[in-house]
């Protein structure tokens, strides 16, 4: 019997020919992804769940990924005249994210705060506030708000 086989008809799939047998399909060569692609995407995922979870809660956001001289803020949002910058951390479970949030890194954190309120408006804000969200495996979100700046 023969195989009618149109190349345009499959596409990203490979046939390998026995002529003894029938055709096999086989999936084409594709490298792993950098583990740095592959964490930037998860990063901004995480990060996407975290600005969906405060717009539920009515927060706006103001800015991603900022970078100041501590470093980046990965979401600064407005909650009425309250500015909220906060730090996302994913892993497995909370518990092993919110181990990867260092002294050092709030502290960063909290230098590059200083310098985007330096830019804000005087007596446009009455309140500031430094969270840390955490995202597990399964994209469920928890926050510490007013997160300590040194441990």
């Amino acid at each position: 019997m023969p195989f009618d086989f149109h190349p345009d008809a499959v596409q990203g799939v490979q046939l390998a020919f026995d002529f003894d047998a029938a055709p096999v399909c086989v999936a084409p060569f594709a490298p792993k992804a950098p583990r740095r692609q592959t964490n930037y995407h998860a990063g901004l995922t995480a990060e996407g769940l975290v600005e969906r979870y405060y717009a539920r809660r009515g927060a706006r956001l103001l800015h991603s990924r900022w970078r100041g001289p501590g470093g980046e803020i990965d979401l600064i949002l407005g909650e009425g005249d309250r500015v909220v910058f906060v730090e996302v951390k994913k892993s497995k479970t909370h518990a092993r994210a919110v181990q990867r949030v260092s002294a050092r890194q709030m502290q960063r954190i909290q230098a590059s705060a200083e310098a985007y309120l330096d830019r804000c408006p005087k007596g446009s804000l009455t309140e500031v506030r430094i969270d840390v969200a955490l995202v597990d495996g399964q994209g469920v979100v928890r926050t510490i708000e007013n997160a300590p700046l040194a441990a």
